[in-house]
């Protein structure tokens, strides 16, 4: 081991080796952060739901796909509805045959009634007679083209523009009216929080969040704060621009201002650290001398790099700093 006045001597050598600049040092407000976990959720999730019953014959999107408003999701057929488009369409046929048959004999009954065989009662009643099978005819269209409406409803629909959610179906099952097919979820992702309540009045509206992501640190901006506490927690949204999709409900790391104090900061630049403890150049009567300080947190002021000094300054001392 170096002996005392050795080392002194070498602490010293190592803080005089490097320009430095000396400023007094002062109390700042700084912030405290809780780290709290939020989860990535869906501003709105809605069910493509089935519209009429039957098989689900075909699915075409599974959980993570993008999906366009109105785009087609899956088809569910109902076989009923076929045999019923089918015994329709016999009874168009049947009808129009009526309906032919009909209008000869209206025709013929004109053509005797001009010769005056037959009588204008008669020809009244075959005049009816084919507006009668005309009336049918359409109401057969009609119910044709309800029939036709329900079996396109097969089709099943994303209500939203957005990221599968969840696909509870399978396909060839059996999918009753108002069935969920598909969750999608839309209209931009959000942060929940899941706040302690003690932590709820030192919130607000508009405050700056931090959230630890994979590839860096992103901020964030408090969105909204709900006024119903659920199991001593405040529940708040955090909107946050370019927030990844990728996960839905995935939990990421965010820190929350909750309070502010006073703290003395001091350049990164102006700790050396030697076997093991830390110093700070100050300027005193007799020069520049190291003290041992104990650091404490990191903070950003300014776009500077700061560190808190638990012990070993008072504010107004001359701590210098390498350039």
């Amino acid at each position: 081991m170096l002996p005392r006045k050795l080392f002194s001597v070498t602490v010293l050598a190592a803080f005089l080796a490097a320009p430095l600049a000396a400023d007094p040092v002062a109390l700042t407000e700084i912030r405290d952060w809780k780290p709290v976990y939020g989860r990535i959720e869906a501003r709105d999730t809605l069910p493509a739901r089935a519209r009429i019953g039957g098989t689900l014959i075909s699915l075409s999107v599974t959980e993570g796909d993008s999906v366009q408003a109105g785009q087609e999701l899956g088809r569910i057929v109902d076989d009923k509805l076929a045999i019923q488009l089918s015994a329709v369409d016999a009874q168009i046929a049947a009808l129009t045959a009526s309906l032919t048959n009909a209008e000869t004999e209206l025709k013929r009954g004109e053509d005797l009634l001009q010769r005056g065989v037959t009588t204008t009662q008669n020809v009244d009643s075959l005049r009816t007679q084919a507006e009668v099978a005309r009336g049918q005819i359409a109401a057969q269209q009609a119910q044709r083209r309800v029939l036709e409406q329900q079996t396109a409803e097969g089709a099943i629909l994303a209500p939203i523009a957005g990221r599968v959610i969840d696909v509870p179906q399978a396909m060839g099952g059996v999918v009753m009216p108002g069935e969920t097919v598909a969750s999608i979820g839309g209209g931009g992702f959000f942060l929940r929080l899941a706040v302690p309540e003690r932590h709820a009045t030192q919130m607000a509206q508009g405050d700056a969040i931090a959230i630890d992501m994979p590839q860096g640190t992103i901020s964030g901006t408090l969105e909204h704060i709900y006024p119903n506490i659920e199991n001593g927690r405040v529940v708040a949204d955090v909107a946050v621009p370019g927030l990844p999709d990728g996960f839905v409900n995935a939990r990421v790391l965010v820190r929350l201002p909750v309070s502010t104090r006073s703290a003395l900061l001091v350049p990164a630049t102006a700790i050396t650290t030697r076997a093991g403890l830390d110093y700070v150049t100050v300027t005193t009567a007799e020069g520049p001398q190291p003290r041992l300080v104990v650091p404490g947190a990191r903070h950003k002021v300014g776009g500077a790099d700061m560190v808190e000094i638990l012990s070993g300054l008072i504010p107004g001392d001359d701590v210098q700093a390498v350039k």
